[in-house]
């Protein structure tokens, strides 16, 4: 029985995480209408169509992410904690 609801209990913790999952169309989605947004009417949907038509983001590779980020970090000469935060945002969006 200690089993059973445990199980129910883990089930309604992790559903609403589960929920929230974006597929990668619908984080497309989301990218071009916040890039759009401002636009209004037939503006904002000619913008939209052309946005999700167009080719997908090409992701970069780990390793130049990390050799960008890197670079960067160096360049506004960051170090311990700060780097530390700086790196995995940096890394994070790309």
């Amino acid at each position: 029985m200690k089993t059973a609801s445990l199980l129910a209990c883990l089930l309604l913790i992790s559903s609403p995480v589960l929920a929230h999952a974006a597929t990668p169309q619908q984080q497309r989605t989301a990218d071009c209408s916040a890039k759009n947004k401002g636009k209004t009417g037939e503006d904002y949907k000619s913008a939209q169509k052309a946005c999700l038509s167009g080719p997908a983001p090409v992701a970069t590779a780990p390793q130049e992410r990390m050799k960008t980020c890197n670079a960067d970090a160096s360049a506004k000469k960051l170090a311990g904690d700060a780097r530390k935060t700086f790196m995995s945002g940096c890394l994070k969006a790309h």
